[in-house]
């Protein structure tokens, strides 16, 4: 089944909804004010925008996410949505999202004085907090009376976290990230405790494997993802729970003990610390 679902969340501020879970190609297209700012996320599979008769297109791939904002030309949507692919589209125009920031303008590039006229353009990686948000506008169990309500709060913190990012790590603002040495160092202290989620190393003992002090650890993990090196572990394994759950292939113990709790109980608690739900909840909301 293919689908669209807009959602107007306040005047100048639209959320979109994609799910084609058929095996064909849909086609999507819209008109899109030249003042609206586009947030495009890639939830799974893989999409395509079209531009100028299809003289130019961009791909929106897995786990990335585009912005789109040029003051001087329209850009309407026209997107292919690849087979069995989600994604969430959100417009927002540049007066309503320069008042949300307006004390903090300075720190949004585009929102800048200098730059507030100009065409802009990002891609980005799709983080952890962002895809729980995500994956929670494709499975949610409410009253149809309240989902207006539920997808503002979504919408809202989306861009919240889209712009909770760090500096550029090759920003002269960022002097630890601009040692080229030590941001590999931090990747691969990433790679480390993803790779070993069940039993992961102590900071100390991870420090040392990617030959760090333990302070440089804590510092750098936070400045490149944005979060401790065990807040994030947590969101991570949080998320690939959510997905071996989705797949139907696991129970809910044998989800637990694979992404490394010894006891159901606490991984049920830790599941709903996360989500708001217990596992078994979240697979009957699955089945509804």
């Amino acid at each position: 089944m293919g689908s669209n679902e807009e959602i107007k969340i306040e005047n100048d501020f639209y959320l979109i909804r994609f799910q084609n879970d058929t095996e064909e190609t849909i086609v999507y297209q819209r008109p899109v004010h030249n003042e609206l700012i586009q947030f495009h996320y890639g939830l799974k599979g893989k999409a395509k925008f079209v531009f100028n008769q299809g003289n130019y297109a961009l791909d929106l791939h897995e786990e990335k996410s585009l912005l789109f904002y040029n003051p001087q030309k329209e850009l309407p949507v026209h997107l292919e949505i690849g087979p069995n692919s989600w994604m969430i589209s959100v417009l927002i125009s540049i007066k309503k999202l320069h008042s949300l920031f307006s004390t903090e303008a300075e720190h949004i590039p585009f929102l800048s004085l200098e730059n507030r006229e100009k065409k802009y353009y990002s891609e980005e990686s799709i983080s952890p907090s962002m895809a729980i948000v995500l994956n929670q506008l494709f499975h949610y169990n409410l009253n149809s009376s309240i989902k207006n309500l539920y997808y503002k709060g979504k919408g809202y913190e989306l861009l919240s976290l889209y712009f909770n990012r760090n500096e550029d790590p090759n920003s002269e603002y960022c002097p630890f990230l601009i040692d080229e040495e030590n941001l590999a160092k931090i990747k691969k202290a990433k790679e480390i405790i993803v790779r070993n989620m069940a039993e992961p190393p102590g900071l100390q003992e991870l420090a040392d494997l990617v030959g760090l002090t333990l302070k440089k650890l804590k510092v750098g993990f936070k400045q490149v993802y944005g979060d401790s090196v065990f807040s994030f572990l947590f969101d991570y394994k949080m998320e690939q729970a959510r997905k071996m759950l989705d797949s139907g292939s696991y129970n809910v113990n044998e989800v637990g003990i694979q992404i490394g709790y010894s006891t159901s109980s606490h991984f049920i608690a830790a599941f709903k610390k996360k989500f708001g739900t217990t596992p078994k909840k979240y697979l009957m909301s699955l089945i509804n």
